[in-house]
């Protein structure tokens, strides 16, 4: 069975990924920062769950170029069939206060490390003439957002180049997609915790998303009726980005 992995995968959307893949059949490699409990009886309960399937937890901080090199290294000799990176780093700011070290932080994370990993993978993928790759971007890509200018910018950064790849490897079998979800109710919501009824009311499904909501559009596009989907960005997101910003 084919092996997939997925970076920042020990809680939230990553884990529910884990989670939707391991039942669609799929061995998983998954990455994990600082969550080495967490990300470890994830592993062995998604395992447990799932009888002959191989689940692995690798440390591995993105934000570290040299670890992100030797990782893929590392990875060179795997034949793996998918790749989802889920990893992200905020970063909230107006764009006159945006500080440059804080932004090229997050763009190192949620941009330069997926390109990093997708071209150690893709090399596989290329000789199998079989491979998927999916990157978790935003919805602050497609739509602006006060405060979100460095964020949005990186995740419109993995649009951007998905697509070029898409085309570059489409007649090698392998698709390239971006999902772009709204908000995911996650810990990454807490700091917003009291804003959010007013959040959800302004979203026309009047809810945040659940993470195995992205976590089954992940798991999706890694299966054979996905096979011609490629260069797409499948927005999430309660139909947000359907709306006009300003209504009565």
């Amino acid at each position: 069975m084919s092996r997939i992995l997925v970076t920042g995968g020990a809680k939230g959307v990553g884990a529910a990924i884990v989670r939707a893949l391991a039942a669609s059949g799929h061995d998983v490699d998954f990455t994990y920062r600082s969550s080495r409990d967490q990300a470890l009886a994830l592993a062995e309960a998604v395992a447990s769950a799932h009888q002959g399937r191989e689940i692995r937890a690798l440390p591995l901080d993105l934000a570290d170029k040299a670890a992100l090199d030797g990782f893929c290294e590392e990875r060179e000799a795997e034949s793996y069939f998918g790749f989802v990176h889920n990893a992200g780093q905020p970063y909230d700011a107006l764009a006159a206060m945006m500080a440059q070290d804080k932004a090229e932080a997050a763009m190192q994370v949620n941009f330069w490390a997926f390109t990093r990993i997708a071209k150690t993978v893709m090399r596989a993928m290329i000789r199998a003439r079989a491979g998927r790759i999916v990157a978790i971007g935003s919805v602050a890509a497609l739509r602006g957002n006060p405060g979100n200018a460095a964020y949005a910018a990186s995740k419109g950064a993995l649009i951007s180049y998905a697509k070029t790849l898409a085309i570059e490897t489409g007649k090698r079998g392998v698709t390239v997609n971006v999902i772009a979800p709204g908000f995911v109710d996650t810990d990454m919501m807490a700091p917003y915790a009291a804003y959010r009824e007013k959040m959800e009311g302004q979203i026309p499904a009047g809810r945040f998303a659940r993470p195995e909501e992205i976590a089954g559009v992940a798991a999706f596009l890694m299966s054979e009726p996905a096979a011609y989907l490629t260069g797409v960005v499948l927005p999430i997101d309660g139909g947000l980005t359907a709306q006009m910003g300003v209504h009565r």
